[in-house]
Order: C-alpha cells, then sequence, then structure tokens
C-alpha cells in the first residue's frame, strides 16, 4: 500500500473517555482530519430536565475545511446519536455501513435536521484513499449486525478504532468478526490502536449468545401466561433470539414502543433481521388470542426498556400493562446510573403479579468484551502504542494494565481525558496540548443554551423550592402600594404554615418601608435586602434555603 510520507499523526478524543457514550474521535493525519463517530449520552442524574448530551465540536468547527468525513462503527445512539447536531455546522460526507446508515438517516430525521446530508455506503472490503491516508474497515462482534473497526493507514502504520465488539465463537455470518483481517493489519503494522474499555473490569471471556438462547427458549417455554420481553430497541442480535424462541413455542409477537419499531422496520426492510411474519399481529388484536401463546416485545423512550415497564406496572400504559401471571423477562443490561430505579421496576412489577426474569438469569449478556477478548484483540493488532477509550476512567486504567500483561510497556500507553491532542511522532506517544472539549447539554429545541448555572438553580429548585416575593410600590409618595404578596412552590404546604409566612410578609414590609425612608434608594437595593432578610429568617425557622425572587412593581 502506497501512501505519502506523514510527518504530524494526533489522535484526540472530543467524548468516550471517562465517561460512557458520547463517543467521538479524531485522527490527524497532516493536513486531514478524520472524525470517527458521532455519539450522544444520556443524561446523568444531576442533569434535571436535560434530554440528551452530545459532544463539544469547537475544535472541528475551527477546522472545517481539513474534516475530511464522519466514520461511523454502528448505528448505536452512543455512536451516531449526536450525527444531526454535528451536521447543523459541518458539511462533510457521513461513511458507514448499510445499517448504520438507515439508523442514522431514521435519527437525524427523529432530531429534526433540515438541513442536507451526504451519506456513501461502505462495507468491509471497502477501501477509500484520501490526501495524506487511506481508510479500511474490518467487521466485528457486536449486538448490532453491521458493526464494523476502523483503520487508517499512514506512513508509519495504521491508526486503528475496534469501535464496540466483543469474541463469540458462535455468532452467525451477521455477526462473525473477521479476525483474519485484524490479523493481517498487525502483522502489516498498527501504529495506535484505540479499543473499548467497557467491560475491561470484567475478567474471562463474555458468555456466549449461544447460552442466552437456550436460557431464553428455557424461559418461553416455562411461562404459563404472556411473555412481555423488553430491550434496547438497537439490541437486533437480542430481538432475534425473542423471535427465534417465540417462534419455537409457537407464540404470537407484538411489537410496541415508536423507537422498536422504527428500529425493527428498517431491521426488516435490510434483511438483518429473519423473522416468520406470521408470528406478527398488532397490539389490538392481543385479546383474540390466549395468554400462553402471546409474547409482547416493548421498549421505551431512547430505546430504554425500563420505563415502559413502570407504566406497565403502574397500570398507565397506553397499550397494554402488566396482569397476574404475565412473564417478564428484561434482557437488557441496566444503563450506568439506573440500577436503583431498575430494582424498584422489578418490585413495582412483582407486586402487579408477574415473574420476573432479569440480569441474574442468563436472558442476557455483555455486547463487548471482557479480559481474555480485549488480551485478544491486543494481540491481533499487536499495537506500537495504546489509547484505551470508549469506558469510564476506572475501565480506562483496567484496560492498560491489560495492556501491560501481554508486554506493552507504561510510555506506549496513553490514557486520556477529553480534549487531550495525543502526537503520535517517532518513538514516543506524549499528550501535548489540549483542545476545547465536554459536554454541550440538549434540552427540548434548546442546544448548549442550559450551563452549569441553569443547572445549578435547577437542582436548587429540586432541593428547597422557590418564594416569590411581590411587592407594587409608589416611588412619587415612597409607600407601598400593594402587598408584599408571597407565593410558595415546593417550599411548605402554605396552608399549614400560614403563620411562618404572615412573618415572613411583615419582614419584608419592614424591609421595602426602611429603604424607602431613605433619600435615596433602588430597586436593586430593596431586592437584594429582601432576599437577605428572607434567607436569614426562613433558614433559622425551617433549615431550608428556597430560591427567593423579589419583584417590584411601580405605579
Amino acid at each position: 500500500m502506497n501512501i505519502r510520507t506523514n510527518e504530524n499523526i494526533k489522535v484526540v478524543a472530543l467524548g468516550g473517555v471517562g465517561e460512557i457514550g458520547k463517543n467521538m474521535y479524531i485522527v490527524e493525519v497532516d493536513n486531514d482530519l478524520f472524525v470517527l463517530d458521532a455519539g450522544l449520552m444520556l443524561p446523568e442524574n444531576e442533569m434535571l430536565g436535560i434530554d440528551i448530551v452530545i459532544p463539544d465540536i469547537t475544535y472541528l468547527t475551527q477546522n472545517k475545511e481539513r474534516v475530511k468525513g464522519i466514520f461511523l462503527t454502528h448505528g448505536h445512539e452512543d455512536h451516531i446519536g449526536a450525527l444531526s447536531y454535528v451536521l447543523r455546522q459541518l458539511q462533510v460526507p457521513i461513511y458507514g455501513t448499510k445499517l448504520t446508515l438507515a439508523l442514522a438517516k431514521a435519527i437525524i430525521k427523529e432530531q429534526e435536521f433540515k438541513g442536507k446530508a451526504e451519506f456513501i455506503e461502505i462495507n468491509s472490503n471497502t477501501m477509500l484513499e484520501f490526501d495524506e491516508a487511506k481508510v479500511s474497515f474490518f467487521k466485528t462482534n457486536h449486538s448490532i449486525p453491521d458493526s464494523v473497526g476502523i483503520a487508517i493507514h499512514t506512513s508509519k502504520g495504521a491508526v486503528v478504532y475496534t469501535g464496540d465488539f466483543k469474541f463469540d465463537q458462535t455468532a452467525n455470518e451477521l455477526y462473525k468478526p473477521e479476525i483474519g483481517k485484524m490479523a493481517q493489519l498487525g502483522e502489516e503494522g498498527v501504529l495506535c490502536l484505540l479499543s473499548d474499555s467497557t467491560d475491561a473490569e470484567k475478567p474471562g471471556y463474555t458468555p456466549s449468545e449461544a447460552v442466552v438462547i437456550r436460557e431464553m427458549k428455557d424461559a418461553f417455554y416455562n411461562a404459563r401466561g404472556r411473555i412481555i420481553a423488553a430491550s434496547f430497541a438497537s439490541d437486533l442480535n437480542r430481538i432475534q433470539h425473542i423471535f427465534d424462541a417465540a417462534y419455537e413455542s409457537r407464540r404470537k409477537i407484538a411489537v410496541v414502543g415508536k423507537s422498536l419499531q422504527k428500529v425493527f422496520d428498517i431491521a426488516i426492510e435490510l434483511d438483518y433481521l429473519y423473522v416468520h411474519h406470521e408470528l406478527i399481529i398488532p397490539i389490538n388484536e392481543l385479546k383474540d388470542y390466549a395468554d400462553d401463546e402471546l409474547v409482547i416485545l416493548t421498549t421505551g423512550m431512547q430505546g430504554e426498556p425500563i420505563e415502559a415497564l413502570q407504566k406497565m406496572a403502574k397500570g398507565q400504559h397506553k397499550q397494554v400493562n402488566v396482569q397476574k401471571g404475565d412473564t417478564v423477562l428484561i434482557a437488557a443490561s441496566p444503563l450506568r446510573g439506573r440500577e436503583v430505579f431498575v430494582f424498584k421496576t422489578i418490585d413495582m412489577l412483582s407486586r402487579a403479579g408477574a415473574n420476573v426474569i432479569s440480569g441474574r438469569r442468563l436472558v442476557n449478556t455483555s455486547s463487548h468484551g471482557s479480559q481474555e477478548e480485549l488480551k485478544f484483540m491486543l494481540n491481533l493488532m499487536n499495537p506500537k502504542f495504546f489509547i484505551p477509550v470508549h469506558g469510564e476512567y476506572r475501565m480506562l486504567r483496567a484496560h492498560s494494565k491489560i495492556a501491560k500483561e501481554i508486554g506493552i510497556t507504561d510510555d506506549r500507553i496513553a490514557v486520556i481525558d477529553k480534549g487531550e491532542v495525543v502526537e503520535l511522532n517517532g518513538d514516543q506517544i506524549k499528550v501535548s496540548s489540549k483542545v476545547a472539549a465536554g459536554n454541550v447539554l440538549v434540552d427540548g429545541n434548546g442546544v448548549g443554551d442550559v450551563g452549569n448555572i441553569v443547572l445549578r438553580d435547577r437542582k436548587l429548585l429540586s432541593q428547597d423550592g422557590i418564594l416569590i416575593v411581590v411587592v407594587t410600590l409608589n416611588k412619587a409618595e415612597k409607600k407601598v402600594s400593594a402587598g408584599p404578596e408571597i407565593i410558595s412552590r415546593g417550599f411548605v404546604y402554605v396552608r399549614e404554615s400560614e403563620e411562618l409566612m404572615e412573618e415572613s410578609v411583615n419582614l419584608v414590609r419592614g424591609i421595602v418601608e426602611k429603604n424607602l425612608q431613605k433619600d435615596f434608594f433602588d430597586w436593586t437595593t430593596i431586592k437584594q435586602d429582601m432576599r437577605d432578610g428572607l434567607n436569614q429568617y426562613l433558614y433559622e425557622k425551617t433549615k431550608r434555603r428556597p430560591m427567593i425572587l423579589p419583584i417590584i412593581m411601580e405605579v
């Protein structure tokens, strides 16, 4: 492979390190800049009211003329979910496999992207040529078909990004990894490997899907009533298992959930799901079949199934609710930070009379490689340098420890933070500088207009509530014309705290009248005095600090 001599090769993570999700990596080869994935992250618990979190792409917009394209590894939202937001600021081609592009088009349409986007379909045999480098691909084994790893070939060796992967010896043709291609890349010379660290803390091998299939079929045979199977919308491997088990146990399937239906329709149309169509029935035909002939396949908002199950357990779902004798099969691992929510949901389902089968039984397995599989990838690639990605910091550290166990020395490993620029020159890997990187919060139609101050205010409101104090003044006569009136929300129950409210009104009136006696006064000073006086008084009485909003009107 003839490639012009490259001088400067750099790697930057705009997301996906020190966190789960929001995967976006940049490989710079002299003047060419390659973007690998463009994912979103679901908000953390303290991000009150936020819908999704996307990477800060300031560095890309500053270098937009150098960006050669966005290269996608697979169709999960943590790798494609930020595309529409990126494309609003960058007009660059998007490269991906057939299924990945179909899902990417669906998600940018859902996010109401109005611009034009150039989608270029690739497969694992595609070779793309650019000014400074060439790009090739290889199939990987993940929970969704058409997953690939990406190799950017430079004169100093390939920079390889694995995407999400595991090695399942029983994988069928749709999911079979191209181990030969991986080994060939290693033989030709890998300058740097960026590898998935999600399960780097788990010893051994990730259990095979064959075990999951067996356990799932047993669960279907043993269920006496309806089966409600919950899965992530884009976990096509698990959805395939559910359809296979339903076929063998002679049950009909009703699909519930918009996100699931969208992915399901795309996968069926492109032949990435093998389904006996006579199995599928509309949700309104459930009453036409006996309970032991039915499977309800469900997911929820953003493909997350647990909220839908909780609505079903409460009897609040629009289409189907849990009834006594149902078997609920949770074929999805809880998202980070949602474990307590999952356990509460299981408890609610049990109270509703369901038999719950969750992760404690092998109806689900990880779609990421455990330690032995990570070692196998490292040995196949035999990289000169190694950067663990896709994981929280402890996972990245665990992956770096695995790399040391197979002989990669400390000076050839870089555990990086978002925005750090890693230079791969000569025989050294080093962090040379830092670019803008962080979280851009999406709240409704607002992108990036909610920052730390707004989140702090939302947190305060959620903790101690709010008091709105309204006073009407006659400035000319220096007197209170109306009020003070205090409106409380989330602080105290007003009907049971009349004395506290009355004392607060008297306190505010005294503060205002004192200020009006001065030769010179302004609204800002009066507002601050009201805020300070009320804050001190209410904390002494209640040990709470509500947000206080003084409003002064003039007549």
